[in-house]
């Protein structure tokens, strides 16, 4: 098993009853993002990972929109979306596992109409926690080669 160093965090969020919150660092364990109000709903989609080509696309088709609009838990300098279900990645002490695409809900046309049609096939990835842990804003992010 080798390690391909691919991106970096970029910005992290979590989801409260109140809203959305940007913090600094993420604690999650094999149950989600520890403070999130969708920890332990469902463990393969546990945290949404989302990459700054996404938000890249909505501003070239003259949507502007703040970072955590789409939804996620991780922003990241890398385009996960390419990524098959099993494939892993690490960042920091955590291991994580893509369990899925993002598909595409209500709340993305509450933001802007044309951006479930725009970001369909752009919007995220969704992982699930192999190894708990936690993660820092700035943190490398490696893609693990299994060959």
């Amino acid at each position: 098993m080798t390690l391909l160093q691919v991106g970096n965090v970029i910005e992290m969020f979590y989801s409260t009853s109140d809203g959305r919150v940007k913090t600094t660092t993420l604690t999650l364990d094999p149950k989600g993002v520890l403070e999130d109000k969708y920890y332990n709903k469902d463990t393969d989609r546990s945290v949404l990972i989302a990459s700054l080509d996404s938000y890249k696309l909505a501003k070239d088709n003259g949507i502007d929109i703040s970072y955590s609009a789409l939804g996620e838990n991780l922003l990241i300098d890398y385009n996960p979306y390419h990524l098959k279900p099993g494939s892993r990645i690490k960042i920091g002490d955590l291991m994580l596992e893509i369990s899925q695409n993002c598909t595409l809900c209500n709340g993305l046309a509450k933001v802007n109409a044309a951006l479930p049609g725009l970001l369909k096939d752009d919007r995220g990835i969704f992982a699930k926690v192999i190894t708990a842990g936690t993660i820092h804003k700035s943190d490398n992010i490696y893609l693990l080669n299994q060959h």
